[in-house]
């Protein structure tokens, strides 16, 4: 009996050796519609990305694979997610609650639950002082690098203009048979520099795990309806929703915005979102104020 327990465990070693880790492919990627938590989600491509909202930590015991740019998912890097940016996008995340500031690139769809805004890693999520429940942030995209990405990753728009043939095509130098050599693009996280180099795959570099210490500004909860250009129909909505009509800070789009609040925790907030979807107010979401 001994011996036959013993092949079986040697059979379920070796099924586990001849097992191999996901591969990465990173490419840029912005994605059609999807439904999660009941909410359908538009992914798009914006380049001058900020708002507010709360943050989560990644669900616990995450199995290891792919995110949805390509890349394999790792908890103890600086990476996170976000339910529509184009990916893969560099942002900074300052938390609200304590001033701290960090830099993390997103590279996957979430977090699935509606009212908030982004999803960290274990490690970006401790850098950035959060606990066990949702913390108050700002998310600023970095606009250089992330443009570096549509510009020279593989799926980016930039990148398939850029290659489009522009003369007639008279020698090209083969690499030996069995052999390949495909260009690497190494994108500087901050300035968005790249360059080429023949390897077999693309490196994408991780920020450090650091973080820069400001000062808090923790803000109220409220549920934004909607933004508008004109009042009147801002007005209208208020009403409907049973809020408030805020002038648009200078420069951040539509002149006027709706919000209902504010409100003393995130369950009264998550109450008062599900209340505004409800009621077909499909674009509402949690901001802090």
């Amino acid at each position: 009996m001994s011996g036959a327990l013993g092949a079986s465990a040697l059979g379920l070693v070796s099924c586990r050796q001849v097992s191999s880790p996901p591969t990465a492919h990173p490419h840029y990627v912005v994605g059609a519609a999807y439904q999660a938590d009941g909410l359908w989600r538009y992914p798009r491509e914006e380049f001058s990305y900020r708002e507010t909202g709360l943050a989560v930590v990644d669900a616990g015991a995450r199995p290891v694979g792919t995110t949805a740019d390509g890349e394999v998912y790792d908890p103890q890097v600086m990476a996170g997610s976000h339910p529509t940016l184009q990916l893969p996008v560099d942002v900074t995340v300052r938390n609200l609650e304590n001033g701290r500031e960090i830099d993390v690139r997103l590279d996957d769809r979430g977090p699935a639950r509606r009212g908030r805004l982004i999803s960290l890693t274990p490690r970006a999520a401790a850098a950035l002082g959060m606990g066990a429940g949702p913390a108050r942030v700002e998310v600023e995209e970095i606009e250089a690098s992330s443009r570096g990405y549509a510009e020279t990753l593989p799926g980016g728009p930039m990148l398939a203009l850029q290659a489009a043939p522009v003369a007639t095509v008279t020698r090209q130098d083969l690499p030996p048979p069995g052999t390949s050599a495909h260009g690497v693009v190494r994108v500087d996280p901050r300035t968005g520099a790249s360059g080429a180099a023949l390897t077999g795959e693309i490196a994408l570099p991780r920020f450090p795990v650091s973080y820069r210490q400001g000062f808090p500004r923790p803000g109220g909860l409220w549920v934004e309806t909607g933004r508008f250009t004109q009042r009147r129909y801002a007005s209208m909505e208020a009403i409907r929703a049973g809020g408030t009509v805020w002038p648009s800070p200078v420069g951040s789009g539509p002149a006027w915005t709706v919000r209902v609040g504010p409100f003393n925790g995130v369950d009264e907030a998550d109450a008062a979102l599900d209340r505004a979807l409800a009621i077909g107010l499909t674009g509402a979401h949690i901001v802090v104020e």
